[in-house]
Order: C-alpha cells, then sequence, then structure tokens
C-alpha cells in the first residue's frame, strides 16, 4: 500500500470508506507543508484544492474593516476547504498557518471529475463535507454574535 493511500484510509475524515475509493481519491493527493504565517490560500482566489491537516494549525479568517477576524481554528485531523465543491470554486476566506502545517493536498478538479464518474463517491465525498459546512457557518455566526452582539 502506497504511503498517500495510507494516510487517506487511515485519516478519520474518510473512515469507512470503501477500499476503491480510497484509491481513486489517494489518486488526487500530494503531500505539502506550510511554515508558520504561510497562506494556504486567500478569499476570492479559485478553490482548487482542499487539505486534510496532518500537523499544525490554520486559522480560517475573514477580513474585517482594519483587521483579519479569525472564524475559527482548525489542527490534526481536520479538513481545511470546501469550496471545492460548490461552484463558483472560490474560497470564501483565508487560512493561514499559525505553525509549521504539514497537509495532505486534494487536487479538486481531479476530485471533482471522480465524484462526476461515480456518483457513489460523489455522494460519499458530500455526505462528508455537509457536516464541516454546517460547523464552519455555526462558527463564523457564533463569531459574528461575538463581534456585533449587544451587550447589556
Amino acid at each position: 500500500m502506497e504511503g498517500l493511500e495510507r494516510i487517506v484510509r487511515e485519516h478519520p475524515f474518510f473512515a469507512g470508506l470503501k477500499e476503491e475509493f480510497c484509491q481513486l481519491i489517494s489518486g488526487c493527493a500530494k503531500n505539502v507543508r506550510f511554515e508558520a504565517g504561510q497562506y494556504l490560500f486567500h478569499e476570492g482566489e479559485a478553490a482548487d484544492q482542499f487539505y486534510i491537516l496532518r500537523s499544525g494549525r490554520v486559522a480560517l479568517q475573514m477580513a474585517a474593516t482594519t483587521r483579519s477576524l479569525t472564524i475559527q481554528t482548525v489542527g490534526e485531523d481536520e479538513i481545511v476547504g470546501a469550496s471545492w465543491l460548490v461552484t463558483p470554486y472560490r474560497w470564501g476566506f483565508d487560512a493561514k498557518a499559525l505553525e509549521l502545517t504539514r497537509a495532505i493536498s486534494m487536487d479538486a478538479a481531479c476530485l471533482r471529475g471522480k465524484c462526476e464518474g461515480d456518483h457513489d463517491l460523489g455522494y460519499e465525498m458530500m455526505k462528508r463535507f455537509a457536516p464541516v459546512l454546517i460547523q464552519r457557518l455555526q462558527a463564523a455566526r457564533l463569531q459574528i454574535l461575538d463581534v456585533y452582539g449587544t451587550r447589556n
């Protein structure tokens, strides 16, 4: 078993995924690393990958009037980026490494093509990403309430 395929198969995000799907997904994967302060991507850029974090921490940020507002911090075994799955395939926030971060980068066009070719795989990916999307939306909502909520 190849290294990337093993990592995909053993990652909690892909737990219970069929062997054949792990092989397909692994074909779109590569190892990457980001130094502290380095951006994985910026809001508005093409969402042409997503990341499976193996170590490190990443801040998900959005521009506020005079500064960046951290919506959420994610770490080991979490996913960064779901915009690759939804048109127009553009990032809705910035992602910045807070420390040395190692990840598996998934080529979005490659994976979208495989999902289109095998709708069972596409459905599995949607089932796995829907909770991530909901959780990120909730984190943004809580951050907005914290910043703009009324105080008694």
